[in-house]
């Protein structure tokens, strides 16, 4: 079924024009959700910063040392000036956002809706939740200067890998992109280094946007120090 909105009845006419005739009420519905969700981002997020972003795993309890580690981080971020931003998960997710909030900052988290509940973590404030990865992901680069991996599984390279792209591309601004834990990330970055790099499918210095640390002092100084440039 065609969709019959026009430019006096839609909400997104004035910014984009009539929707195409030959969209469907469902696709016109999508369209509309996504455009929803990138504004409500924009207005809870804006002015709040500056953001770090710290990506890390959802299923890391806290009794393993890494959860104690993006905690630390996060106090620190904060007392060094940053708002934490996070996906809004549990695991380090929530280990960051805990960190901010016990040193009283802002703590913000970006959830997902998946079929497998994510539920959001107590430590974020304020937070929402995204039905959309794409839009997600927008909202957790756009306002950042800074982005933090602590160890992750699928979604945390997607979003590592996606970033560097981004930069590389010059899409965004270099910003510094922290590694912690270095035995967590040595077996990637060899591939990187003796398959990619190697075989031609990366630049010689694509290597130089991904900085690697074990400490939180470490990674918090990389980010002051690239602030101060």
């Amino acid at each position: 079924m065609k969709n019959n909105h026009n430019s006096t009845t839609d909400p997104m006419a004035g910014i984009y024009g009539d929707f195409p005739d030959h969209l469907t009420e469902k696709e016109v519905r999508k369209l509309r959700s996504i455009f929803t969700e990138f504004v409500a981002g924009f207005k809870i997020m804006m002015d709040k910063g500056p953001f770090v972003s710290v990506f890390g795993s959802s299923k890391t309890n806290p009794a393993d040392p890494k959860y104690d580690m993006g905690r630390k981080l996060g106090q620190e971020l904060v007392r060094n000036g940053f708002a934490v931003l996070t996906g809004g998960g549990p695991g380090l997710m929530e280990a960051a956002n805990r960190g901010a909030h016990d040193a009283n900052g802002r703590s913000m988290g970006i959830n997902i809706s998946i079929p497998d509940e994510q539920t959001t973590n107590p430590y974020t404030d304020p937070s929402i939740t995204i039905n959309h990865f794409f839009v997600r992901k927008v909202l957790l680069l756009k306002y950042s200067t800074a982005y933090v991996f602590l160890p992750g599984g699928y979604g945390t390279l997607d979003e590592l890998f996606e970033t560097v792209t981004l930069m590389q591309t010059k899409k965004i601004k270099r910003f510094p992109m922290v590694l912690m834990n270095s035995e967590h990330w040595a077996g990637l970055l060899d591939w990187i280094k003796t398959r990619l790099k190697k075989d031609g499918f990366i630049d010689v210095n694509d290597m130089d946007y991904l900085t690697v640390v074990d400490s939180v002092d470490e990674a918090v100084s990389v980010i002051k120090n690239a602030r101060q440039k």
